[in-house]
C-alpha cells in the first residue's frame, strides 16, 4: 500500500502539470513548434524529481541497480526534451533564442534558463565520462551540476507567466529543489542499500590503470 501510494503521488506530481499546461488557454492560438517546446520544458521539469528521487533510492522497487538505471534513462530523456524545448523556441523565434543563449535578453528567466541548459550538457557529459574520473570527484561533479541544473530550471519556471498553472508550478518547482537539495546533501548515499549498488558497480567496473 505505501509502495502504491508513493508511486500515485510521484505520478501527480509530475502528470498534474503537464495536464494543466497542456490545456492552458495561452495555447490556443499558438502554432505547433511553440507548444511542443512549452510542453517539452514542463516534462524536463517533471523528469527533474523523477531523476532526483531515483538518485536519492526513494522509489519503491527502483532502489540499487534499478533505481540506477531509471536514473540513467530519465537522463537521456531529459536530453531530449531540452533539445526539443530549445528546438521548438528556435522554429519559432530564433533571435529570441540567440539573445537568450548570449545572454542579452531582456528577460530574467532566459539567464536562468541558459545556466540550466549548461548544467544539464555538462553534467552528461560528466555521466559519460565517469568510468574515466575516481569516484569522488565523479559524484561532487555530478551533484554540483544537477543542483545548478535543478536550481536552474526551477527559477526559470517560477519567472515565467505563462501555461503552467500556479498551484501545480509551485507544487512541482518546491518538490525539485527539496528532492535536489537531498542529492546535494548526498543523503541517498546513506542509504544501505544505495552504498550496496555503488560498490558493486565500481567492483565491476575497476578504473584503468595508468
Amino acid at each position: 500500500m505505501r509502495a502504491a501510494a508513493v508511486w500515485v503521488a510521484l505520478a501527480v506530481a509530475t502528470l498534474a502539470p503537464l495536464a494543466v499546461a497542456a490545456t492552458s488557454p495561452l495555447l490556443q492560438w499558438r502554432d505547433a513548434a511553440y507548444v511542443a517546446a512549452g510542453l517539452a520544458g514542463v516534462a524536463a521539469l517533471a523528469l527533474l524529481l523523477v531523476q532526483a528521487v531515483a538518485a536519492l533510492g526513494w522509489l519503491p522497487g527502483a532502489t540499487g541497480a534499478a533505481g540506477r538505471r531509471l536514473h540513467a534513462w530519465t537522463g537521456m530523456a531529459l536530453l531530449a526534451l531540452v533539445a526539443l524545448h530549445v528546438g521548438g523556441l528556435w522554429v519559432t523565434s530564433p533571435p529570441d533564442v540567440i539573445d537568450a543563449l548570449l545572454l542579452r535578453s531582456p528577460t530574467p528567466f532566459s539567464v536562468w534558463g541558459v545556466l540550466a541548459l549548461a548544467a544539464v550538457l555538462v553534467a552528461a557529459l560528466v555521466a559519460a565520462g565517469r568510468r574515466r574520473l575516481p569516484p569522488r570527484a565523479w559524484r561532487a561533479a555530478h551533484r554540483l551540476l544537477v543542483t545548478v541544473a535543478a536550481g536552474g530550471t526551477v527559477a526559470h519556471a517560477l519567472l515565467i507567466q505563462g501555461t503552467m498553472g500556479v498551484a501545480t508550478k509551485w507544487m512541482l518547482c518546491a518538490l525539485v529543489a527539496v528532492a535536489a537539495l537531498a542529492v546535494a546533501a548526498g543523503i541517498g548515499r546513506r542509504a544501505p542499500a544505495f552504498r550496496a549498488a555503488w560498490r558493486a558497480q565500481k567492483d565491476s567496473n575497476p578504473q584503468p590503470a595508468d
